[in-house]
């Protein structure tokens, strides 16, 4: 009598030993596929398959720079939530019923050369240009439903000098798509209709992404923009060394035109763009607020790219 409380412990062990196992072995195989997919290397922290739930849960999914350009993250999802029809994963069919996809940040860098990273990505070069993979094939996908919630864009563009000139976009809107049919046109979709709602010109996926059948159209400056030309943020650090974080950051992006220690005031111009920063001590932390016009016009996100800049010294 007494051995049977012991079996069952052992049947429950076995039972979560063979669900972890079953996560790890599923993780890795979406992140050759991710990996394959792209042509850029992916990371994933945790995974969830859930076959009574019909779903998964995926946290930290990282896609970093393909290679020729500095090492740095290319797309950044804190949060995918997924639910699937097993009937047709049986059948090896990919059929995902609804897609929840948190875009926590995209990283759009131009190197010395000119040419963009999310160019270089497989997913972006026409059917001709692509590298063969291997003779196998990737299994049928079909999407119903895709929500699409988007962060930031951090632009950094090498190639106009030793320091790259770098942008900030706040798009933080969410949309929904109907119908994707293919691991292509995914990853298209999300790079390309995020880029087009920061307003980001110029890019050879825009192209892709219509053939893909994913239709987005660059376009101008993002209307979430209009009437914003300014960002604020506290830090712990003190006044003195804000102040001359601040004036540094300032200094290696562009020309200081105005020192004000005193005042907490620094004025610069960056490409054009007059940035003026502003510094004050408040509740033991420091408030920086910068704001960024060109001929009265507001430039969010040469601000944002300023503020960018110095969040990332006094880390």
């Amino acid at each position: 009598m007494k051995r049977k409380p012991m079996i069952w412990i052992i049947v429950v062990l076995v039972i979560v030993g063979i669900s972890i196992l079953k996560d790890q072995v599923i993780k890795s195989a979406v992140t050759v596929v991710a990996t394959k997919i792209t042509g850029a290397p992916v990371h994933i922290n945790g995974f969830s398959f859930g076959i009574l739930t019909r779903s998964v849960k995926i946290s930290g999914f990282r896609m970093y720079n393909p290679e020729g350009f500095p090492k740095g993250i290319l797309v950044d999802f804190p949060k995918i939530n997924v639910e699937y029809d097993l009937g047709s994963l049986l059948k090896k069919k990919i059929h995902l019923t609804n897609v929840d996809i948190e875009l926590k940040e995209l990283g759009i860098e131009k190197n010395k050369e000119g040419k963009l990273n999310v160019d270089s990505l497989k997913v972006a070069k026409k059917d001709g240009e692509k590298q063969k993979s291997g003779s196998s094939e990737q299994m049928p996908m079909q999407i119903d439903s895709l929500k699409l919630k988007m962060g930031r864009i951090v632009s950094k563009d090498f190639s106009s000098g030793e320091q790259p000139t770098v942008k900030v976009y706040d798009v933080n809107i969410e949309k929904s798509y109907k119908n994707i049919t293919s691991g292509q046109q995914l990853a298209v979709l999300i790079l390309a209709e995020s880029m087009k709602s920061a307003g980001i010109q110029g890019a050879k996926i825009y192209g892709v992404a219509m053939l893909a059948g994913a239709a987005v159209l660059p376009v101008g400056i993002a209307a979430t923009f209009a009437g914003k030309d300014s960002v604020r943020k506290d830090f712990a650090e003190n006044f003195d060394k804000a102040y001359s974080v601040s004036l540094a950051v300032l200094n290696q992006m562009g020309k200081v035109t105005k020192e004000d220690k005193s005042g907490g005031v620094i004025g610069a111009n960056i490409d054009s763009v007059q940035v003026t920063l502003k510094i004050r001590e408040k509740d033991n932390k420091t408030e920086l607020t910068i704001s960024a016009r060109r001929y009265l016009l507001p430039k969010p996100e040469i601000a944002n790219g300023v503020l960018y800049k110095i969040s990332e010294k006094l880390k």
